[in-house]
This record gives C-alpha cells, structure tokens and sequence, in this order.
C-alpha cells in the first residue's frame, strides 16, 4: 500500500528563529500519531535548527536541492553526505523552479537522482508542463520525457522515490490544476513508470501534486484513486495552514 506524504517546500523562507518557532508549534499541531508521512523542506541555513527541533517528532527533514557529487571544489553547492549530516531523509530534485530559472537539464536531474538513491536520500522528483506546453497537446509528451531522461539508468526499489507532478502554471500562482486534470497526470505517470519499469512498482510508488495547494483543496486532490499527498509550496510558510492539510489529507 502506497503511503500518504504531504511535504512543505518553503523554498528562500524562514530565519533561525522563524524556523525554530514554527518547528514548536508543528510539533504541537501534530501531536497526535500520524497516518502520513510529513515532510519540511526549510532553506540549507535551516536544515540543523529544524532537525534538532523536530528530532523527538516523527516529521521528517528534507532539502529542496544537492550537487550530483559527495565532495569537491563545487562552491556554492552542496552533498547529500552534507545533507544527511544535517538530519536530511528527503531531497527535491527537479523542482520546476530549478528547471526553468536554473536551467538545470534532464542530465544534471539524472545525476542528482542518482546521487541521492546512491546516498539512502529519498527524492521528491518533480516533473511538469508549462501553459504553452499543455495549450498545445504536448503535456504528455513533456512529463515522458522528463522521466525517462532523469530516471535514466536509475535502479528503483519500493519506497526509495516519490513522484511529484507539479504544473508549471499552478505554481505560486493562486490557480491549482483540476483535480480530474491532476488525476489524469498522475495516472499518466505511473502508467509511464510502469513502462519504464513494471506496473507492481509503479504501483507502489507516491506521487504526489504540487501547485497552489491550500487547506480549501487539498481533500479534492486527496479524493483522487492515484494521487497519494501534496507538495504545498506557499500554504506551508503558515503552521496552522500546513497542520490542517496534513490532517485534512491523511483524513480522506
């Protein structure tokens, strides 16, 4: 059975203190077993602080990007060995942002995947369509590119990845993809993955929707057969927001 996920990217947010407050009053929010696996990916000056914070929480930590190597002269970069050092379980790979202002390639993405798997970090692999891409027809052919090309050579075993398709458009944008549209994608993707490898791991594999998730919409995408939890960019920077979503999806 596929888990439920909900992770926060916070992407260039949170001081220390915001972080160290905001990681008190999650564990508070949360204090009731969870059904779904949390995840918080604060900026690399946070990572310790959150870890420390949440380290009596089952919240997990994770990072919202890593160099493909473990050490070097790579300034400005940094290695899921450095991560994991900072109590990382999780990493964002190929997060649309990175794509599109970073010009990171299908390449760059394959080999920070398989710097990550190489190194126990469990990638949230974001794949998704611009609007030009999705007005002309081209939505499908993207998202199987974006796959196969950064899944090249990756050997997959169960719960090592999850899949996090993320609409271009959606994304800090107010407007969230139609949750029959997002079901459609996802379906789309584990049927590719299948292909890519068989249908028993795709079967296992969380996929997740990111793009303007909120509290009003997140029980809508959750309702959905193939759509196992969300990536919540802006609605996550609130704790009582992101609190009532992880409830709000572990409930449906």
């Amino acid at each position: 059975m596929r888990k439920t996920v909900i992770a926060a990217n916070w992407k260039m947010h949170k001081n220390l203190s915001e972080t160290e407050e905001y990681g008190q009053k999650l564990m508070t929010l949360l204090a009731s077993p969870l059904d779904a696996e949390v995840v918080i990916c604060p900026a690399f000056t946070s990572l310790q602080v959150l870890s420390k914070t949440l380290e009596k929480s089952p919240v997990k930590i994770g990072a919202q990007n890593l160099f493909w190597e473990n050490s070097g002269a790579y300034t400005g970069e940094i290695s899921a060995p450095l991560l994991l050092d900072c109590g990382c379980r999780y990493v964002i790979v190929g997060h649309s942002e990175r794509r599109h202002l970073m010009n990171e390639s299908d390449a760059s993405i394959n080999r920070k995947l398989k710097a990550a798997l190489n190194n126990s970090l469990i990638p949230i692999f974001c794949v998704g369509e611009t609007l030009p891409e999705r007005q002309n027809n081209m939505a499908r052919q993207v998202i199987k590119e974006q796959l196969s090309r950064g899944l090249d050579e990756v050997s997959l075993t169960e719960g090592k990845i999850v899949i996090a398709y993320e609409p271009v458009w959606a994304i800090g944008t107010g407007i969230n993809a139609n949750p029959d549209d997002a079901q459609e994608m996802i379906a789309f993707i584990r049927e590719t993955l299948a292909g890519l490898y068989n249908m028993e791991l795709a079967q296992s594999i969380s996929i997740l929707y990111g793009g303007s998730v909120k509290t009003d919409n997140i029980a809508d995408f959750m309702d959905k057969k193939d759509i196992d939890g969300a990536l919540v960019g802006g609605a996550s920077l609130n704790v009582h927001d992101f609190a009532r979503i992880v409830r709000l999806g572990k409930d449906v």
